[in-house]
Protein backbone atom coordinates (compact mmCIF):
# COMPACT_ATOMS: atom_id res chain seq x y z
CA UNK A 1 0.00 0.00 0.00
CA UNK A 2 1.08 3.45 -0.99
CA UNK A 3 0.21 6.94 0.57
CA UNK A 4 -1.78 7.73 -2.55
CA UNK A 5 -3.72 4.54 -2.61
CA UNK A 6 -4.53 4.96 1.06
CA UNK A 7 -5.44 8.54 0.09
CA UNK A 8 -7.66 7.37 -2.65
CA UNK A 9 -9.59 4.71 -0.26
CA UNK A 10 -9.70 7.50 2.67
CA UNK A 11 -11.41 9.79 -0.25
CA UNK A 12 -13.96 6.79 -1.01
CA UNK A 13 -14.79 6.07 2.38
CA UNK A 14 -15.14 9.18 3.03
CA UNK A 15 -17.86 9.79 -0.29
CA UNK A 16 -19.78 6.76 1.04
CA UNK A 17 -20.30 8.09 4.56
CA UNK A 18 -21.45 11.02 3.31
CA UNK A 19 -23.96 9.13 1.40
CA UNK A 20 -24.92 6.55 4.30
CA UNK A 21 -24.92 9.05 7.11
CA UNK A 22 -26.06 12.70 5.82
CA UNK A 23 -26.94 14.72 8.45
CA UNK A 24 -26.52 12.68 11.30
CA UNK A 25 -23.12 13.62 12.44
CA UNK A 26 -22.85 16.86 13.90
CA UNK A 27 -18.48 16.58 13.93
CA UNK A 28 -16.47 15.38 11.32
CA UNK A 29 -15.48 11.64 12.61
CA UNK A 30 -12.23 10.91 14.56
CA UNK A 31 -9.70 8.93 12.59
CA UNK A 32 -7.62 6.17 14.64
CA UNK A 33 -4.95 4.42 12.32
CA UNK A 34 -1.72 2.84 13.18
CA UNK A 35 1.70 4.65 12.19
CA UNK A 36 2.26 2.38 9.15
CA UNK A 37 4.09 4.54 6.82
CA UNK A 38 1.60 5.08 4.01
CA UNK A 39 -0.49 6.34 6.78
CA UNK A 40 1.88 8.49 7.84
CA UNK A 41 3.39 9.51 4.51
CA UNK A 42 2.79 13.31 3.35
CA UNK A 43 0.52 12.68 0.39
CA UNK A 44 -2.09 10.66 3.07
CA UNK A 45 -1.41 13.43 5.58
CA UNK A 46 -2.66 15.47 3.17
CA UNK A 47 -5.66 14.09 2.29
CA UNK A 48 -7.03 13.27 5.69
CA UNK A 49 -6.70 17.17 6.41
CA UNK A 50 -7.29 18.96 3.73
CA UNK A 51 -9.35 17.31 1.39
CA UNK A 52 -11.58 15.08 3.74
CA UNK A 53 -11.14 17.02 6.80
CA UNK A 54 -10.92 13.79 9.46
CA UNK A 55 -9.85 14.83 13.13
CA UNK A 56 -6.94 12.40 14.22
CA UNK A 57 -6.08 10.65 17.28
CA UNK A 58 -2.55 10.02 18.22
CA UNK A 59 -1.61 6.44 18.01
CA UNK A 60 1.26 5.11 19.84
CA UNK A 61 4.73 3.88 18.01
CA UNK A 62 3.97 0.42 18.29
CA UNK A 63 0.49 -0.70 20.11
CA UNK A 64 -0.81 -3.46 17.91
CA UNK A 65 -3.08 -3.80 21.56
CA UNK A 66 -5.26 -0.29 20.00
CA UNK A 67 -5.50 -1.13 16.25
CA UNK A 68 -9.10 -2.27 16.24
CA UNK A 69 -8.73 -4.72 13.48
CA UNK A 70 -6.30 -6.47 14.93
CA UNK A 71 -7.61 -7.21 18.24
CA UNK A 72 -11.15 -7.41 17.77
CA UNK A 73 -12.49 -7.98 14.22
CA UNK A 74 -9.50 -10.16 12.57
CA UNK A 75 -9.86 -12.22 15.77
CA UNK A 76 -13.63 -12.78 15.13
CA UNK A 77 -13.08 -13.18 11.57
CA UNK A 78 -10.64 -15.67 12.20
CA UNK A 79 -12.68 -18.05 14.37
CA UNK A 80 -15.15 -18.03 12.14
CA UNK A 81 -12.84 -19.10 9.39
CA UNK A 82 -10.89 -21.47 11.33
CA UNK A 83 -10.22 -24.99 9.82
CA UNK A 84 -11.23 -23.91 6.23
CA UNK A 85 -8.44 -24.13 3.42
CA UNK A 86 -8.30 -21.56 0.91
CA UNK A 87 -5.98 -22.21 -1.96
CA UNK A 88 -5.88 -18.47 -3.14
CA UNK A 89 -6.68 -15.18 -2.09
CA UNK A 90 -10.08 -15.06 -3.90
CA UNK A 91 -11.34 -18.02 -2.63
CA UNK A 92 -11.20 -16.21 0.75
CA UNK A 93 -12.86 -12.88 -0.37
CA UNK A 94 -16.24 -14.00 -0.46
CA UNK A 95 -17.00 -15.81 2.98
CA UNK A 96 -14.87 -13.22 4.72
CA UNK A 97 -17.10 -10.38 3.06
CA UNK A 98 -20.12 -12.56 3.69
CA UNK A 99 -19.18 -12.95 7.60
CA UNK A 100 -18.07 -9.42 7.76
CA UNK A 101 -21.59 -8.37 6.26
CA UNK A 102 -23.47 -10.09 8.01
CA UNK A 103 -22.87 -9.16 11.24
CA UNK A 104 -25.02 -6.98 13.66
CA UNK A 105 -24.40 -3.46 14.13
CA UNK A 106 -24.03 -4.91 18.02
CA UNK A 107 -20.89 -6.53 16.93
CA UNK A 108 -18.72 -3.45 15.49
CA UNK A 109 -20.40 -1.20 18.27
CA UNK A 110 -18.61 -3.55 20.86
CA UNK A 111 -15.50 -3.74 19.17
CA UNK A 112 -15.30 0.67 19.61
CA UNK A 113 -16.56 0.30 22.79
CA UNK A 114 -13.51 -2.20 24.04
CA UNK A 115 -11.07 0.21 22.05
CA UNK A 116 -12.19 3.15 24.49
CA UNK A 117 -11.72 0.56 27.35
CA UNK A 118 -8.23 -0.76 25.90
CA UNK A 119 -7.14 3.21 25.39
CA UNK A 120 -8.17 4.05 28.87
CA UNK A 121 -5.97 1.28 30.20
CA UNK A 122 -3.26 2.42 27.93
CA UNK A 123 -3.51 5.78 29.44
CA UNK A 124 -3.62 4.72 33.29
CA UNK A 125 -0.56 2.57 32.71
CA UNK A 126 1.17 5.46 30.79
CA UNK A 127 2.12 3.55 27.72
CA UNK A 128 3.61 0.68 29.62
CA UNK A 129 3.41 -2.87 28.54
CA UNK A 130 0.22 -4.49 30.13
CA UNK A 131 0.78 -8.33 30.63
CA UNK A 132 -2.58 -10.50 29.77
Amino acid sequence: MTGPYYGEVLTTLRQAMKEKIRGMLTRGPLWLHNNASAHMSRVAQAIIVKNIGFEQLSHPPYSPDLTPSDFYLFRHLKQHLRGTRFFDDDELWQPMESYLDNMPQEFYLTGIKELFDKCQKCIDVQGDYIEK
